[in-house]
């Protein structure tokens, strides 16, 4: 358990769109084999599926396409942290999976051993997580980055729901009135039969037009994801399996020993421990969100200033007050100012004036007295919150 919660400052991004993702993938073309003639069942039923699903081994490639509908991101993404001392930290790396389309294999073998390597061209980066060691290889740079530690006191544990009907009760009363999740027919994936999970926003104002997961018919696994934006054309993620084996993959998949001649990092010791739980807060604090205790005490005090929360499900909006006037873009250097003019539009209303940042997916609202409105909405939905003085 140790190595798993060590693991997962690394494992947990890369599921965002990496081993997890691999459990959520499909390419579209894979459908066109013809949808396979399965047996009816409801929306609560596959949601029960899933949850029931205890798939621990698995191998397999699959596709990852990302369009956030955002100009090139080279050199505008961080370093990571500590200067960049290692091409091959995850940190940094994997920053690569937020745009354009990538080609991985995976390998799982329960919670302790799991296996990424990104294909880019003859260079291959591989992140292996191997009991209480991290390791992660860069071929093109011939450098190794490695990680090895553990927390010494074990998380409180999340309450969650303790059988799978009770898991889908809570997944779609969680949806309540905001959301449509039905079964949309079916789909073969990487060769394999599937049911397809849609979910979609009943509200006006979001810029996500629907997701679908497809389930695999046989053992519960989720095998695509597809997230479509309002604003049509592709997918902002299609992210898909092509070949798939449930089998336990051999041992010596998840050996790692530094090539002759490479650069090995070592990474700094866990700091704090049982300071703070890995767990759901943990992983968005790994992923640069936050905690999600704030957004209960920013939703408190929404017109409070600081950082408040407005309306509900797929409308919900961010509100934070820097309390200082916005920074001029014309004063940022050359290159991040041709990006963020590529990004923003401006903008006016009762709220005074500012700029809106456009993806496919996330829109953003500075305003030039220094207020910021962020969510999956569409521009209009953050010019009308701001207008409303919230």
């Amino acid at each position: 358990m140790a190595g798993q919660r060590k693991a997962s400052r690394y494992v947990v991004p890369v599921a965002v769109a990496g081993v997890a993702a691999a459990t959520i993938g499909l390419v579209p073309a894979l459908a066109a084999s013809g949808d396979p003639d399965l047996p009816q069942i409801t929306a609560q039923q596959l949601i029960e599926k899933i949850a029931a699903s205890d798939t621990q081994t698995l191998s397999g490639t699959f596709k990852i396409d990302t369009d956030l509908g955002l100009p090139a991101f080279a050199g505008l993404l961080p370093s990571a942290p500590g200067g960049g001392s290692s091409s091959a930290d995850p940190a940094e790396k994997l920053t690569q999976l937020v745009s354009g389309s990538h080609t991985l294999r995976v390998a799982a073998d329960g919670p302790e051993r799991q296996k990424l390597t990104l294909l880019d061209g003859s260079d291959e980066y591989s992140l292996i997580h191997n009991g209480n060691d991290v390791w992660a290889y860069d071929s093109k740079s011939n450098e190794v980055f490695h990680e090895k530690g553990a927390r010494d006191a074990a998380p409180e544990e999340k309450q969650l729901p303790a059988t799978p009907k009770e898991l889908a009760d809570e997944v779609l009363k969680a949806a309540g009135d905001t959301t449509s999740v039905t079964v949309g027919g079916t789909a073969k994936v990487a060769g394999r039969d599937a049911y397809q999970l849609v979910i979609k926003p009943k509200q006006s104002g979001s810029t996500v037009e629907s997701v679908k997961i497809a389930v695999d018919a046989a053992n519960g696994t989720p095998l695509k994801f597809t997230l479509a934006s309002v604003s049509g054309g592709k997918p902002v993620v299609d992210a898909g399996f092509t070949k798939v084996d449930f089998g336990k993959p051999d041992a010596g998949t998840f050996d790692f020993k530094a090539p002759k001649g490479a650069k090995v990092t070592e990474g700094a010791a866990e700091k704090g421990a049982g300071k703070a739980p890995e767990d759901l807060n943990g992983m968005f604090g790994d992923l640069g969100l936050g905690d999600l205790g704030d957004l209960e005490k920013g939703g408190k005090d929404a017109e409070g200033g600081g950082f408040g929360v407005i309306g509900e499900g797929w409308t919900t909006i961010a509100k934070l007050d820097s309390g200082a006037p916005a920074p001029k873009t014309d004063e940022a250097p050359k290159e991040v100012q041709g990006f963020l003019d590529a990004l923003g539009d401006k903008v006016s209303g009762k709220f005074g004036s500012g700029t809106v940042f456009k993806t496919k997916l996330v829109n953003a609202l500075m305003t030039d007295d220094g207020k910021v409105y962020v969510g999956a909405v569409t521009p209009q939905a953050l010019v009308d919150a701001a207008n409303s003085g919230k």
